[in-house]
């Protein structure tokens, strides 16, 4: 399946971008130029961040001694070190979509039973985890804090290069900031950072929480269900779709998540069952209306907002 030529050239050019994109943060250039390069490092990083994805499903490079290099100093600078990452990934795949099981990799679904027998705490906690402003500041919430703080003291022993990637992000931020100074770590690392861990966590929360998907209970529940009704085709211009690495044919990877990101236009377009994917866009609506799915409701089999709780 894998086309090994064209994963190597996907994954080095990319990196070469990254490189460059970041040293440009740095040069003596206009600070519009700089800010430029800032975004720029920050949308790549996204691409990166799939290509790294996939590289951890074994869908390119799989027993690449360089590759495992390059992705596992990546994963360390990412704030999504291997060992926490593939773990969780791995179980969200087994598991998505299911009414009844740990959120791992996951953001979490209440019935909407479930969220009126929850306290207060309980109930805050919930939202708070699926609020807009906690997916925005994903750098944060979900890479820092998840990724990293909290999985390194759920288990030091098995997730020990948690705190190395926290040890070397910090590193590296107050080097630049002690040697180059504030400006430097703002765009070389905060903007980039941001801008890539925010998509990131967006996009990871709308391909399974968009109008239209559907959850199961635990005895009802099937990988090929979980694939094509609970995860969403999210329809993108070519610009998008290089910078996330064709991840918007999220029910393809879901049926096989050995396929390369780079073959599954291919596949969508030579299987016409694919083809009937429920979908959403990045548009400014299509994201407010994903934002706004709070609860499950079994009796109207369907996502709802509070506003109909």
């Amino acid at each position: 399946m894998e086309v090994r030529w064209k994963s190597r050239f996907c994954a080095l050019s990319t990196l070469a971008l990254l490189i460059l994109f970041n040293a440009g943060t740095f040069w003596s250039l206009h600070p519009a130029a700089k800010i430029l390069f800032s975004i720029c490092s920050g949308l790549v990083l996204v691409r990166m961040f799939v290509i790294y994805h996939d590289h951890q499903h074994h869908s390119i490079l799989h027993k690449s001694i360089p590759a495992n290099i390059i992705f596992t100093v990546f994963g360390l600078y990412i704030l999504a070190p291997s060992s926490i990452w593939k773990r969780s990934h791995d179980y969200h795949h087994n598991h998505n979509s299911k009414l009844f099981s740990a959120s791992i990799g996951s953001y979490p679904i209440y019935t909407r039973q479930k969220f009126l027998n929850a306290s207060r705490s309980e109930r805050l906690s919930y939202l708070a985890v699926r609020h807009p402003l906690t997916i925005a500041f994903g750098y944060v919430t979900m890479f820092m804090y998840g990724m990293c703080i909290q999985s390194f003291l759920s288990s030091p022993r098995r997730h020990y290069d948690s705190l190395i990637a926290l040890v070397f992000h910090f590193a590296v931020a107050v080097s630049v900031t002690v040697f180059l100074g504030w400006q430097a770590l703002l765009l070389s690392i905060i903007v980039p950072f941001s801008v890539a861990s925010g998509i990131g966590a967006y996009l990871f929360y709308a391909q399974h929480n968009f109008p239209g998907v559907t959850f199961k209970g635990n005895i009802e529940w099937s990988y090929e269900h979980a694939a094509l009704e609970s995860s969403s085709y999210m329809v993108m211009n070519p610009f998008w779709r290089w910078v996330t690495a064709n991840i918007g044919y999220h029910h393809i990877h879901h049926i096989n998540s050995r396929i390369p990101f780079y073959r599954l236009p291919e596949v969508m377009e030579k299987i016409p069952e694919l083809q009937k994917a429920k979908t959403t866009t990045l548009s400014p609506l299509d994201i407010c209306r994903c934002l706004r799915l709070k609860i499950w409701d079994p009796d109207a089999n369907r996502m709802i907002p509070l506003s109909q709780l």
